[in-house]
């Protein structure tokens, strides 16, 4: 009875992609990333950014804490970017290892965890969150 979409675009195919109902985003390109950190600057939300790689057995570790703190800090915006894929965003942010969690808010660096600490994660997240 439904109608095929197989061919269809949806107009929000530029947006980064959500892992719903986590809310992590991730980006398709360096531009998006981009355009997105740009608009956070003008918001006093707090980012999580989790640089991350998919055979990094630490990073993959991580993810049921990342999951369990998307969905307490509601406030607070979770990004993963693959240091794989985007190498320019890793570099600009100076990571060496993963996974490492940049906390930004207003575009500045207010803290940083190297290492699958979630313990030490959780304590930086409800000290910047508000």
């Amino acid at each position: 009875m439904g109608a095929n979409m197989s061919g269809y675009e949806s107009p929000h195919a530029s947006l980064p992609k959500r892992h719903s109902p986590n809310q992590i985003l991730e980006f398709q390109s360096k531009d998006q990333w981009k355009a997105h950190f740009e608009t956070s600057k003008e918001t006093n939300k707090l980012l999580v950014i989790d640089f991350t790689a998919t055979w990094c057995g630490p990073c993959k570790s991580m993810e049921p804490a990342i999951k369990e703190f998307v969905a307490k800090y509601t406030e607070v915006e979770f990004i993963k970017i693959d240091v794989d894929k985007f190498t320019e965003i890793a570099k600009e942010f100076a990571i060496e290892a993963m996974p490492t969690f940049i906390l930004v808010k207003k575009g500045k660096e207010v803290d940083r965890l190297v290492g699958a600490k979630k313990d030490d994660l959780q304590k930086k997240i409800e000290k910047h969150r508000i």
